[in-house]
């Protein structure tokens, strides 16, 4: 071995790392991303804001605390980290279409003024962003969604993973 390769500088000697861990700090990382569509004017915008907020809170907390033991059944049924993301913009045509597939029939009317269908909804939204009612809150990556501030119904999508 060389004098540079003895010096014990931690730059020139690593401990090997398999492909699962590096899998595994990836996964750690990777958090779902809830998006409050939010409006500061509404009253029910400001509760679900509220509770998304606190839940958000607590959800950080609790990861933390379940870093130091094994929680696996809890796991699998409760959200222990995502990121809120709140946005006072209408959502995209895109965005629209998947929060209506979300919503599933009778979503049209809770989220669009004056629409009946899904063609309507996103003519009505593009021409104007007000059209959109708030609050919703989507869960992108499970596929749902909740308009209004049923708190209940808000609480049940986060706590569970499709």
């Amino acid at each position: 071995m060389s004098a540079e390769g003895s010096s014990g500088s931690s730059d020139l000697i690593s401990a090997p790392r398999s492909a699962s861990n590096d899998f595994k700090d990836i996964n750690a990382a990777v958090r779902d991303v809830i998006t409050l569509f939010h409006s500061p004017a509404s009253q029910a915008s400001i509760r679900a804001h509220t509770l998304l907020k606190q839940t958000a809170a607590a959800a950080q907390s609790t990861a933390t605390i379940d870093q130091a033991g094994d929680h696996a059944q809890q796991s699998k049924t409760e959200r222990t980290n995502f990121e809120l993301e709140v946005t006072e913009d209408a959502p995209t045509g895109d965005q629209l279409r998947s929060m209506l597939d979300y919503l599933g029939s009778g979503g049209v009317v809770k989220v669009v003024k004056g629409a009946s269908n899904q063609a309507e909804a996103l003519k009505k939204v593009q021409e104007d962003g007000s059209n959109f009612i708030r609050p919703v809150v989507v869960d992108w990556n499970n596929g749902r969604a909740v308009a209004g501030d049923n708190q209940s119904e808000i609480l049940e999508l986060l706590k569970k993973k499709a």
